[in-house]
């Protein structure tokens, strides 16, 4: 197992040098490389399409749909970004993950077409090509990109549902937008009149930007506050539509952001056609990964004592970051946190919501380039005020922190760093 991550992100790595990370939304190119492989994804694929688009809540969204949709007996396939504990990850085939085999021949396919591409496109059509050969899908639930008018993944005419998670000024810089009113258009603008069209919780001033990108749209359309909606109880959230309440319980979920993506996933299944039943059946199967996930055990959790709680979150918006913090208010320890960030995260208004942690230890995320130094974040945390050491790793991080002292650590920021503790736990 374990050789087998190494030898994915080795050639997943050979892929990077070969492919462009740049951002550069076009689908033009994508369209080119589809036409030369003879695949028409309006005819061609297997299963109706569910697209989640947004900026935060998407991989929560696909998560909740693939285990509602895997207990209702249902072959799906999924699409995501980023990936968390190997490259193979990001492309799941009916009952697992795709093979390295398959990832690489069909990447060697692609690479003989000779199509100028990015490395996001090369992914996007690694799963597509692999989707057409397999028999009995029922539902391909693909996430976008940080965009949707020219992401690789807006190639679906009639799409069975289109669903958009919280929509907020994330990923602004490689989108060329100023405001929320751009990123609103670049996700909204573009989606399909022949589709059902589903929105989730947003600020008043988003929501009311998204209905009016959508008013000429003729899709159904169900927003969340009006159609459905969740409320949180003392020991279960309720989840309310038109025509019934369920009570939802899972003790691994722990966030109300990601019970609210709960809802919008649930909304969408019992317009599926699927039973109380199953989707309440379904919950305890939920998991997100590097996602407020409490790490029980493995390596890393043993270099903490009992005594202390380590959650595992790799919240890299101000969203995100709200939603940790707001759960944290929950647990009565003394709060610690090791924090990395990529530059484009924002770190002078990420910073903002770290005042509630006794101590923060910075490192840089694990082999990326774009990342913030830990000094960089140092400076970052006392210039406002918050007490923070660097590290130069997850393990020295943890070994300026733990003690036998009930505490909290947090490890947040990054999915990538989130990626690389999970691959360490094991």
């Amino acid at each position: 197992m374990i050789a087998q991550k190494l030898k994915a992100e080795k050639f997943y790595q050979k892929l990077q040098k070969k492919y462009s990370r740049r951002i550069n939304l076009d689908l033009s190119r994508i369209k080119i490389a589809l036409k030369k492989l003879k695949i028409n994804p309006n005819k061609d694929l297997p299963g109706k399409v569910l697209s989640i688009i947004g900026s935060d809540g998407k991989n929560s969204v696909v998560q909740s749909l693939k285990a509602i949709l895997t207990e209702n007996k249902k072959n799906i396939a999924t699409f995501t970004s980023p990936s968390i504990v190997s490259p193979l990850d990001r492309i799941f085939l009916k009952n697992k993950f795709i093979s390295l085999k398959k990832f690489k021949n069909n990447a060697k396919k692609i690479a003989s077409l000779k199509t100028k591409l990015t490395l996001f496109e090369v992914i996007t059509l690694i799963y597509i090509k692999s989707v057409k050969n397999i028999k009995n899908i029922d539902y391909l639930i693909n996430e976008a990109g940080c965009g949707f008018d020219k992401d690789s993944t807006n190639l679906f005419d009639s799409p069975r549902a289109q669903i958009i998670t919280n929509l907020n000024l994330q990923h602004k810089d490689l989108l060329g937008a100023k405001n929320i009113n751009d990123i609103c258009r670049i996700k909204c603008g573009s989606l399909s009149n022949d589709t059902s069209i589903y929105i989730g919780k947003q600020k008043i001033k988003t929501l009311k930007i998204i209905k009016k990108v959508l008013k000429k749209n003729s899709s159904k359309k169900f927003y969340y506050g009006k159609d459905f909606k969740i409320i949180r109880k003392k020991n279960f959230y309720l989840y309310k539509d038109k025509k019934c309440s369920l009570k939802l319980h899972a003790k691994q979920i722990h966030s109300e952001g990601l019970w609210e993506n709960i809802a919008l996933s649930v909304k969408v299944a019992r317009d599926l056609g699927i039973s109380n039943l199953t989707i309440l059946k379904s919950l305890k199967n939920i998991k997100f990964l590097g996602r407020l996930h409490f790490i029980k055990n493995g390596k890393i959790r043993k270099l903490l004592s009992p005594k202390e709680d380590l959650i595992l979150d790799g919240c890299h918006s101000i969203v995100a970051i709200a939603n940790h913090i707001k759960f944290l208010r929950s647990i009565k320890k003394p709060k610690y946190a090791i924090w990395s960030l990529m530059k484009n995260r924002e770190p002078e208004k990420f910073v903002k919501y770290l005042k509630c942690f006794k101590k923060i230890v910075a490192i840089k995320v694990p082999n990326e380039a774009n990342a913030c130094s830990a000094e960089q974040l140092k400076q970052i945390a006392n210039l406002n005020g918050i007490k923070c050491q660097t590290a130069e790793n997850i393990q020295s991080a943890i070994k300026l922190i733990s003690s036998d002292q009930p505490k909290c650590l947090s490890i947040i920021g990054s999915l990538y760093t989130a990626g690389a503790v999970l691959n360490l736990n094991n």
